[in-house]
């Protein structure tokens, strides 16, 4: 046996300097209320995708394979959102994923967890600056496209874009520094504002005389089959539907029993289709839909919408977009900026990360370095951008993936788990064959990405954003190690976990033991 679990006290307390709070990192204020989880959740899983991306999706599904494809996408979705309200309720910490993985599997594969969360939540920040950029480009092109600087992969970068892009991206961390209460708030009322927005759309369009549900005509793409179709915008759920796994990263935040969390999150994800539905109906009835996919519009929704109910429309869409945009800067940067907490708690990185606003009591180090990673983003272009934003729906599947198994490792009548001591009266065989459903699921959205000649396979230059992630990825965790090893993992599970790490710890050092052969397993 280990001197960690013969003896945990063995080993001194982390440097009280390294938190400024006698050694252990301070904890987040509860403050979030549920409407503000919700509007979390839904706010980043609705972004500037469900607004500019509907005519590509019909091009690849037509309107049967695009509906039938997000409704699939959005049931796979709930049974892995099942796992994370298990562990939500279990487990209440900041760094979601991440805390998961290191109760189940332990710290190299927590850090590996979190390096990839990371990526996945900064990315869409920085592509959401972009949209909005976009967005203006399309509304005021005389005004943006002003000051060319360069081409970079075939898009135009202008001066006044850049700008826009780095205002949203300062403005937004500076809101989320001044305090969770005060984003929350924005978060809920821009949602409220979004779906009023895209209610008022589609009510326009159908109720339009020069609409008919024949534009939807014919179903699918020529040559395509029904299930080609389907499969393919299946595909992208994990990219559309990101954001729900918003909710456990500020599970440490709730005002209220994590017990509602897996409510708010089914909420935000079955709200979250209906809007998306919304869009691609009002975008196919609008006019001819296979003229309108091939007509090779940078912005193919806004021209259907604007040419039944004209600038009204656009106006509605604006509103749609910028809320939509504006949640998801904002739910992202929440999220990236918790995972460098629990990351900087942990000591994967440096501790600076875990220290909280003396003011403001967020963790503003976090948030500041989300900003500057971002901030580099609008100089490289849209076009490019896109290539590594592709590939963070790798990183968000690979976060299901843990959620799932970590819940599934749990939940099986293993010994630890039946142990008094430890999680009992956790198994259940409904959890277990749930969270297993939700890791199959999964994988199957992994290979869909990474398998070539997949309807969703990512292209080369996302392969390679990818592996250099990786890379870099291996290299911090190695230049780190030395400095890790300085820590047992009990002391790495009380940093992370706090209060709830009794619990945890028990699970964790009977895992342990089990694999050194203190007991032998028996179910």
């Amino acid at each position: 046996m280990s001197k960690s679990l013969e003896n945990p006290s063995h080993y001194p307390d982390p440097d009280p300097s390294d938190y400024g709070n006698g050694g252990q990192p301070e904890r987040m204020a509860k403050t979030l209320k549920p409407r503000w989880v919700f509007a979390i959740a839904l706010g980043s899983a609705v972004g500037w995708g469900a607004f500019i991306l509907p005519t590509d999706w019909l091009a690849i599904g037509g309107p049967l394979g695009t509906l039938a494809g997000f409704t699939i996408g959005a049931g796979l979705m709930l049974i892995i959102a099942v796992s994370y309200g298990f562990l939500i309720r279990t487990f209440p910490v900041s760094g979601g994923e991440l805390a998961y993985a290191l109760i189940a599997f332990g710290r190299v594969h927590a850090f590996f967890a979190g390096w990839f969360l990371t990526l996945g939540y900064v990315c869409i920040v920085a592509l959401n600056a972009s949209a909005l950029a976009l967005l203006f480009r399309k509304i005021m092109p005389s005004v943006i496209e002003q000051g060319y600087l360069y081409t970079v992969a075939g898009w135009d970068v202008y001066l006044p874009e850049i700008i826009i892009s780095i205002t949203a991206l300062v403005v937004f961390a500076v809101l989320n520094i001044r305090g969770t209460a005060l984003s929350g708030r924005i978060q809920f009322w821009a949602c409220v504002l979004m779906i009023i927005a895209v209610a008022a759309i589609m009510i326009a369009v159908i109720a339009s005389p020069s609409t008919h549900f024949a534009n939807m005509s014919p179903a699918l793409p020529d040559g395509v089959s029904p299930i080609a179709a389907i499969i393919a915008i299946v595909a992208i759920a994990p990219w559309a539907f990101i954001g729900f796994d918003n909710v456990p990263q500020a599970a440490e935040e709730f005002d209220f029993s994590p017990v509602k969390a897996l409510r708010l999150i089914v909420l935000a994800i079955v709200t979250a289709t209906a809007l998306y539905m919304a869009m691609l109906v009002s975008t196919s009835v609008a006019e001819p839909w296979q003229a309108l996919a091939n007509s090779g519009s940078a912005w193919g929704t806004a021209d259907a919408v604007t040419g039944v109910i004209g600038g009204s429309g656009l106006f509605l869409l604006a509103i749609a977009i910028t809320m939509g945009v504006s949640t998801g800067l904002n739910g992202f940067y929440v999220s990236a900026s918790r995972v460098l907490l629990a990351m900087g708690r942990a000591q994967m990185i440096p501790p600076a990360f875990a220290r909280l606003h003396p003011r403001y009591k967020t963790p503003h180090v976090g948030l500041f370095a989300v900003m500057i990673v971002c901030l580099i983003s609008p100089w490289f272009g849209r076009a490019a951008l896109t290539w590594v934003v592709d590939m963070s729906s790798i990183g968000v599947t690979i976060a299901y993936l843990y959620t799932c198994l970590c819940a599934f490792r749990i939940f099986r009548p293993t010994h630890e788990a039946r142990d008094p001591d430890a999680l009992s009266g956790m198994y259940s065989t409904t959890k277990k064959v749930l969270s297993g459903a939700g890791a199959v699921i999964a994988v199957i959205f992994m290979l869909l990405l990474l398998v070539p000649g997949s309807p969703g396979a990512l292209g080369k230059e996302s392969l390679i954003a990818l592996a250099a992630w990786v890379v870099i990825g291996v290299v911090f965790f190695l230049s780190r190690i030395r400095h890790n090893r300085k820590l047992t993992d009990l002391q790495v599970d009380r940093l992370v976990l706090g209060d709830i790490r009794p619990t945890a710890t028990r699970f964790h050092e009977r895992a342990r033991m089990r694999r050194e052969g203190a007991f032998p397993i028996s179910d």
